[in-house]
């Protein structure tokens, strides 16, 4: 194989400055609404006693674990010596780091008094999971950088047992990760929604799906940005083949998850809820993660070559699965609290607060801009770095 060349993001065209500007407007938007909840209170959140986690743990809960699969195509060259797979390896690195610090910063955010963080961090809980978390999300960084650093020293990247070494402690790490952040479901039992070992092989496979969606966008911008073919016609194959497999995955666990609780009698209640009853959330799940987050993309990507052109199928089913990934998100985080817990399981419960009612939820401006700013500011994070580093790889002029 040819020796590979990296480049800086060195051409920047009006188009590349309009979208920076974008995406600073909107973390200085975010900032605001954080700075504007944190003075006022929850009272001007959509969310409750009985929601506590809102629209932005929604965003931040799917860039961490997009994240975790944005390193799918690192793995997939050093740990399965896929060639092929190779010259995105840099960009896969930073933009899992990016992702992450974009969902962790929406994360503390809207947790409130950010500055108590330290409190977490120093006085651990391990029979919590969220103490786990706190583990996992620093040492994904601190192992992803060094993984880049092995991979971009000249020295150190000769040294094929260190690239090999590295590539499957960041492999093995991003797969505990996104267990942890799925068993911060599935460990909470007194949700019913929740409750269920397949919440960690669900977030692994979505994971595997959401990464490569944010990949793809990102180098089809940087090929209009660098006036290069950073994605030749057999990884516009390969890239949609992936997608095409992990959704498929995703679907399966998907099902798995709901047929297992359908299966079980005492479920049955919250599996109507969410996919028939429960109002706004069956017509999240059906319209938003089925038809446009699974159905639609796939089917983009079968006509692919026919109705349109192989990389616009691509894009276009890649926004598709983002979109439909927020709404399993969706689904899944305020679904699942919106169902009233069975605090005294046969007996009817009611009380003046609310307990055995379900519990609305309509999202708030202010929750919504949050949400949104940890992906820009993760977008801001991938241009910085591509601008300071060789994180691109050096691609054939493109055709005009």
């Amino acid at each position: 194989m040819a020796k590979l060349k990296f480049q800086t993001l060195n051409r920047q065209s009006q188009s590349f400055w309009l979208l920076i500007f974008f995406h600073v407007a909107l973390v200085a938007i975010g900032l605001s609404a954080a700075l504007y909840m944190e003075e006022h209170g929850h009272i001007v959140t959509g969310m409750s006693n009985q929601i506590v986690w809102g629209l932005p743990h929604v965003f931040a809960v799917f860039l961490i674990v997009a994240a975790s699969g944005a390193l799918n195509v690192a793995s997939v060259s050093s740990v399965f010596n896929k060639l092929a797979y190779k010259p995105y390896a840099r960009l896969s690195g930073i933009l899992a780091i990016a992702l992450l610090l974009g969902g962790l910063a929406v994360l503390v955010l809207d947790l409130g008094r950010p500055d108590r963080l330290f409190v977490a961090v120093f006085n651990n809980n391990f029979k919590s999971i969220f103490a786990w978390n706190i583990y996992l999300y620093s040492g994904f960084i601190a192992i992803v950088g060094a993984y880049l650093f092995v991979m971009m020293d000249r020295q150190v990247s000769k040294s094929t047992v260190a690239g090999k070494a590295m590539g499957w402690l960041a492999f093995v790490w991003r797969l505990i990760l996104t267990t942890g952040t799925g068993s911060i479901f599935g460990f909470l039992i007194a949700r019913e929604a929740y409750d269920s070992a397949i919440m960690a092989p669900l977030f692994i496979a979505s994971s595997f799906l959401y990464g490569l969606a944010f990949t793809v966008l990102v180098l089809a911008m940087m090929s209009s940005q660098t006036l290069s073919d950073l994605m030749p016609d057999e990884m516009v194959e390969k890239f949609s083949g992936l997608l095409v497999i992990f959704a498929l995955a995703t679907v399966y666990f998907t099902v798995v998850q709901h047929l297992t609780k359908l299966y079980s009698a005492s479920h049955r209640d919250v599996e109507d809820f969410l996919l028939r009853d429960g109002g706004v959330y069956p017509v999240m799940f059906w319209l938003g993660q089925i038809a446009i987050g699974t159905i639609a993309p796939l089917a983009i990507l079968y006509m692919r070559g026919k109705a349109l052109s192989p990389r616009m199928a691509l894009t276009s089913a890649a926004v598709l699965f983002l979109i439909g990934g927020l709404a399993q998100m969706y689904v899944i985080i305020i679904g699942g609290q919106a169902f009233p817990l069975k605090i005294f399981p046969g007996e009817k419960v009611s009380s003046s607060f609310f307990d055995g009612g379900i519990a609305t939820y309509t999202p708030s401006i202010p929750e919504a801009l949050l949400g949104i700013s940890g992906v820009s500011l993760a977008m801001l994070i991938v241009a910085f770095a591509l601008r300071l580093l060789p994180f691109l790889p050096q691609g054939a002029p493109r055709q005009s």
